[in-house]
């Protein structure tokens, strides 16, 4: 005889209007609440509670429940394994427990906490595809003392629509939480641009972090690219098809910083009406990047700790962790063990964060992959100024090489930009565009070589300028010897010597 066969017509009736109920909410919590309300209806019992896996923390959390306890038990969370939900998502199988207080695996310490007496249950697991989801528990009988065989071929049954609607709604959310996360990833595919020694072993160690779910520590002065950094490391990753949420932690106010972070509940202050999830949350199984991470006050940086000790948030205004599955990428320009000395960032988070540190080189310590850089740069802003892409001048070129950019790689971007609009559309002859010295600002077109140059700088200078040559005229070495004055035999020289190797289309 099957489950159906053993149902009663009222009851069947029952189940079609919780059906209905139930797939009627959207969200995960409204329609785990929609459950817990229908099976204490369909069941007649006192009470009713839906425990859900979480799987990221190896817990079970009361997600939903009704009666009057509701409200103590909501939230509270114990072991994978304990009790007799515990053993229910073991086994696969619904059971009713006749007089849990001589029920082994009861799990006590719920009633005494609530105040609560359970009498006798049903426990059903809620498994859709083959995946337990959680359990949905009746509790107290209102028309005898215990459930009877019938009672538990119904709540079978409803478990079953249930976890139908229970998946479901983990999928909305999810995918809800995952296309707020992808709109803030959306930008043009990472890429680092250079070919340098340092910038070598930048790429050498980000392909390394990216291979496993370590925490990284990205190191360097602004404007050198540490969050091209953190996005290559999770394009790289098994992460690559999840949420990456990039984070200024320095433009964030101390008194919006943790809503930011981790979320809010409704009415956790005025004017929170709704909830709303945090960063950490909408990147959930992706990478968050929090850069400038010395800039976040204390009180944060303990709840930052607690995200990566145990993989769990807790929103402002609530009381019940929730997972959350993230890799996280800090970047800082600061000095993080001046900033320990002084009692402004945690020993213990940045012992934490500092498991994989990469640095970031200055533009300075890599002037060779200047040319690459400006012609990247120059490409891009022609493109969004719907130009041509206009040619550097030796000379143009020579001045960058001099220049010391304090302002990193961003300052070359922005030069470069201002020169693109400068020199673009100027000649009516319809030939190249070509940016000259006159098109850089004043402090770089007409600064001099400063002092005495090491000889690493002037090798760098050296292949920068014969990379640059190359680039000019195509690849020609002919060519490209004219442009420097040198004869081809020369430049076939520093080719050797340099390691120089045409870049491959």
């Amino acid at each position: 005889m099957s489950d159906t066969d053993a149902v009663a017509p009222e009851a069947l009736a029952a189940l079609v209007n919780a059906s209905a109920a139930i797939n009627g909410a959207l969200g995960l919590n409204e329609t785990l609440a929609a459950i817990a309300r229908t099976a204490t209806s369909v069941m007649k019992a006192e009470a009713a509670s839906v425990i859900m896996l979480d799987e990221v923390r190896g817990k079970q959390v009361f997600c939903a429940a009704t009666g009057d306890r509701a409200e103590q038990i909501i939230g509270m969370e114990y072991e994978e394994g304990v009790g007799i939900s515990g053993d229910v998502l073991r086994t696969g199988r619904a059971r009713i427990a006749d007089d849990v207080s001589r029920d082994k695996t009861h799990y006590k310490e719920i009633d005494a906490s609530s105040g609560f007496k359970t009498r006798s249950l049903i426990a059903a697991p809620l498994i859709n595809k083959g995946r337990a989801l959680g359990v949905v528990e009746v509790l107290n009988p209102l028309r005898s003392d215990k459930f009877g065989e019938n009672d538990l071929a119904l709540c079978k049954i409803f478990a079953n629509l249930a976890a139908i609607a229970a998946a479901n709604a983990q999928l909305y959310d999810r995918l809800e939480r995952e296309n707020c996360g992808l709109k803030n990833a959306c930008r043009q595919p990472s890429q680092i641009i250079g070919d340098s020694p340092a910038i070598r072993v930048v790429k050498d160690l980000i392909a390394r972090a990216a291979r496993v779910n370590v925490t990284t520590l990205v190191l360097g002065e602004t404007g050198t690219g540490k969050e091209l950094v953190a996005r290559m490391t999770h394009a790289h990753s098994d992460r690559a098809d999840r949420p990456f949420i990039a984070i200024n932690c320095a433009a964030l106010p101390e008194s919006l910083m943790e809503s930011e972070l981790f979320g809010y509940e409704a009415g956790a202050f005025t004017g929170a009406v709704h909830r709303k999830l945090g960063h950490f949350e909408l990147a959930h199984g992706g990478t968050v990047f929090l850069d400038e991470i010395s800039e976040v006050v204390p009180a944060v940086q303990a709840k930052l700790l607690r995200v990566l000790e145990a993989k769990e948030v807790t929103r402002l205004g609530g009381t019940r962790p929730v997972g959350c599955d993230v890799r996280i990428i800090a970047a800082t320009n600061r000095n993080l063990a001046e900033e320990m000395q002084a009692g402004r960032f945690r020993e213990d988070l940045f012992y934490r964060i500092n498991v994989f540190p990469i640095t970031v080189p200055p533009l300075r310590d890599r002037l060779e992959d200047v040319p690459l850089l400006s012609d990247h740069f120059v490409a891009r802003s022609a493109a969004d100024f719907k130009t041509s892409v206009p040619t550097i001048s030796q000379g143009a070129m020579a001045a960058l090489l001099q220049y010391d950019f304090p302002g990193n790689v961003r300052e070359l971007r922005n030069i470069l930009e201002r020169a693109c609009l400068l020199c673009c559309g100027t000649d009516d002859s319809g030939a190249p565009s070509r940016i000259e010295s006159q098109h850089l600002t004043c402090n770089i077109a007409q600064t001099p070589p400063q002092g005495p140059v090491c000889e690493s700088a002037l090798a760098a200078y050296e292949k920068a300028m014969v990379v640059a040559a190359l680039r000019e005229n195509s690849w020609n070495q002919v060519k490209a010897a004219h442009t420097l004055g040198i004869s081809r035999d020369n430049l076939r020289y520093r080719i050797k010597k340099y390691s120089i190797t045409r870049p491959e289309a």
